[in-house]
């Protein structure tokens, strides 16, 4: 079993993790040597465009890398042991006890063919040991908790009776159901109308609150993640290309990509107009064909000879807010 020494001061340390999917093309490294770390009661954000290696960065906290791809580098330390190290069996009990997991899409995780009752109950029963009568009356004051009225009718109602803001409450219920130490949001809030949104949010950060309990937060929305987070990661291609304090990055980012993201978020100027919509140029890379150097120079705005040739990984210039960008730091 490896052990991470410098680890126990925090929940959990992520160290130049890489992930890989091969195909006949080759390997590509949707997570490419990750650094970040998470402290007790605290909310990381990982920001960045779609199919930048949020969503499997975070699977691979909980060794769910869906088939072809695997961990093929680095380190996961929870409580100071390395997750890489630990059998099926242990992981196995470590999943919705100790680190739960929100999924993007709570319609396609929650089994259509049972109640949500029967659902939560299925992981009170497994993962906290109740019995029947037991789990059946903790399920209705978990409902009843994440702010679904009427909660033991609803134990008795199937997903598809439910609305995309309700079924993310019963994710929300059967994830916190056996009080984890770490909470995994992916993309929480898609497909939900503002309002949604902000109920959702307001309803995890509660939970925190009451509980303590840590959380990473998946996102390609600047708004969620800078509102709701302690601590930034913005990834681009799968690289880190900055991380710090959220505020620090929100206010004084140091890679250009962090400053384009925020550059598109929509303003109000004087007078309550709103101000044109700034936009990232070109899109991001294939995996299969990153370019040389800084996977973000094609489309950097302050690209400059040399950029082919910088390796993405973040600096120490400013203490616990580093950017993979030399050229313009």
């Amino acid at each position: 079993m490896t052990h991470v020494a410098d680890a126990h001061s925090s929940l959990l340390d992520v160290k130049d993790l890489t992930v890989g999917f091969a195909d006949a093309r080759g390997i590509f490294l949707p997570t490419n040597r990750v650094n970040f770390t998470v402290q007790r009661n605290q909310t990381l954000g990982v920001l960045g465009e779609s199919g930048c290696g949020k969503s499997v960065t975070l699977r691979s906290l909980m060794q769910l890398v869906p088939y072809p791809g695997e961990i093929i580098g680095g380190t996961i330390a929870w409580k100071g042991r390395d997750l890489r190290g630990r059998s099926a069996r242990e992981m196995s009990s470590i999943r919705g006890s100790e680190i739960s997991m929100i999924f993007q899409d709570p319609a396609s995780c929650l089994n259509p063919a049972f109640t949500v009752g029967n659902q939560i109950i299925e992981t009170l029963r497994v993962k906290a040991g109740l019995a029947a009568s037991a789990a059946r009356s903790r399920a209705a004051e978990l409902l009843d908790h994440v702010g679904i009225a009427s909660a033991k009718e609803r134990l008795t109602l199937y997903p598809h009776q439910l609305s995309g803001g309700m079924r993310q409450r019963v994710m929300i219920a059967m994830a916190i159901a056996t009080k984890p130490d770490l909470l995994l949001a992916d993309e929480p809030t898609t497909a939900l109308d503002v309002t949604i949104q902000d109920q959702i949010l307001t309803l995890l950060a509660n939970l925190k609150g009451e509980t303590g309990m840590s959380m990473v937060v998946v996102s390609h929305d600047v708004g969620v993640i800078a509102q709701n987070c302690d601590v930034i990661v913005v990834m681009y291609a799968g690289h880190v290309l900055e991380s710090g304090p959220a505020q620090a990055v929100v206010h004084a980012p140091r890679h250009p990509y962090t400053r384009a993201l925020l550059d598109a978020v929509p303003k109000l100027g004087r007078g309550g107009r709103r101000r044109p919509l700034a936009s990232i140029p070109g899109q991001p890379p294939s995996l299969a064909t990153l370019p040389a150097g800084c996977p973000f120079q094609p489309r950097c705005p302050h690209r400059r000879d040399g950029c082919e040739e910088v390796t993405p990984r973040l600096d120490k210039a400013l203490p616990d807010h580093g950017s993979a960008c030399p050229m313009v730091n």
